[in-house]
């Protein structure tokens, strides 16, 4: 499944106006008396498959409630959806990523679903991180239907050729197994093969965590905070090890990341799940760790999205999307969405022997509690992830980090304020 950043387009912007308060414009209900759910999501590929399955199953189980899919890329979505809701059609059930959900919110798309936390037993078995990725402002508008940390994939094959017997647990030791691994056979100072590939741009959420490690943030409650001696020491760190060790190419960016990772000229790369089809589709021996540990704390950026309810919804429709949310958190569906999606349950009273089948899905699984939501809540999101992109490609460029950071906070401080 793609991730793409935030893809709202101008039209869009221009229409949100008209939303706050519109309702659907046509009969809520079936034929036979079932309150009918148009639902978006970008699923396209066999995780949207097994969720068409479990709405199938949904439909089947009972006659209150009838949901309709409508599939779309991720990008079209974002594209489609504030015009479609300003015109009283669209949905009214909406899948949405982490970072959009913020935005749609704060342009009054979304009806809060505090309701749902306050009567659901199953939204106490949320994840903290989980649940705070759907929260703006204090008020509940999403509910997870995923939530997955980013981890540490790697080229067993490499590992073994350097004689290293263990994945990295420490940034010590991390650069360390990196030095070894690289391999630069004509001493041209351009290794054929990089022992780690960290990209410096447009790859949300790796250098977010590199800062947790070390003690450091972006933004805490709501106020910039990036300009720190944790963050300047952070930085230092990682430009000596990728630019003085080379230990990593520069200019990276998240898609070319994956390029040099399947290509196997980089034997270490941080990502999400669909690293592994990456490396089952390029005949490599994998291997899932979490992110090393900072020497603050052991922390990975967390990939999510949310089940929404949009303000299209009457009243009748904001029931039958709880009742659908009550379905679909149930354990057994959680289950089968977990195994089928790649990532790891939403509740965290499910044994993790109950996804062990799929070790993707289990050594993710492990991993959740070191996850930080990646910006939740802040509606200029893309901003700020623009300007940890310009310290990060200007850091390995040479530039002041004091500077750099400076003039981060600044960036930071103007996007939180809008």
């Amino acid at each position: 499944m793609s991730h793409p950043r935030l893809a709202l387009g101008i039209g869009a912007l221009a229409v949100t106006a008209a939303l706050v308060g519109c309702s659907a414009s046509s009969s809520d209900t079936t034929a036979d008396g079932a309150v009918e759910l148009t639902f978006w999501h970008g699923y396209t590929e066999a995780d949207g498959d097994v969720l068409q399955d479990i709405v199938d199953e949904f439909n089947a189980s009972q006659g209150d409630v009838h949901v309709t899919t409508e599939v779309r890329t991720w990008d079209s979505l974002n594209d489609a959806l504030l015009p479609a809701l300003a015109a009283g059609d669209g949905p009214q059930l909406l899948a949405v990523q982490a970072e959009n959900l913020p935005v749609y919110a704060d342009k009054g798309a979304l009806v809060p679903l505090d309701s749902f936390y306050d009567g659901s037993d199953v939204a106490s078995s949320f994840s903290d991180g989980a649940v705070e990725m759907g929260v703006v402002d204090g008020t509940h508008y999403g509910v997870p239907i995923g939530f997955v940390p980013q981890a540490m994939f790697y080229n067993k094959a490499h590992f073994a050729e350097a004689g290293i017997e263990e994945p990295p647990a420490t940034w010590d030791e991390w650069v360390e197994d990196a030095e070894k691994l690289t391999v630069d056979e004509n001493g041209d100072g351009t290794p054929e093969r990089y022992g780690l590939v960290l990209p410096d741009h447009a790859a949300a959420g790796i250098w977010e965590a590199l800062l947790y490690g070390n003690g450091g943030d972006v933004i805490d409650d709501g106020e910039a905070v990036i300009d720190s001696p944790e963050n300047a020491e952070t930085l230092q760190y990682w430009r000596d090890a990728i630019v003085g060790d080379q230990i990593s190419p520069t200019g990276v960016s998240g898609v070319d990341a994956d390029g040099y990772y399947s290509g196997q000229q980089a034997s270490m790369v941080v990502g999400g799940p669909w690293l592994a089809t990456i490396s089952e589709e390029n005949g490599i021996d994998y291997g899932i760790a979490p992110v090393p540990a900072g020497p603050a704390e052991q922390a990975a950026s967390a990939i999510g999205l949310s089940l929404a309810v949009t303000e299209n919804a009457s009243n009748a429709q904001q029931e039958a999307a709880q009742t659908f949310f009550d379905y679909f958190y149930s354990e057994d569906v959680s289950i089968e969405w977990s195994l089928g999606s790649g990532w790891p349950p939403l509740r965290t009273d499910i044994d993790p022997s109950a996804v062990s089948e799929n070790p993707v899905v289990a050594a993710l699984t492990e991993q959740t509690d070191i996850a930080h939501p990646l910006l939740p809540g802040v509606v200029n999101s893309v901003d700020v992830l623009d300007a940890v992109d310009v310290v990060t490609q200007k850091t390995l460029s040479g530039g002041d980090i004091a500077d750099l950071l400076a003039e981060a906070q600044e960036s930071v401080a103007d996007a939180v304020s809008d």
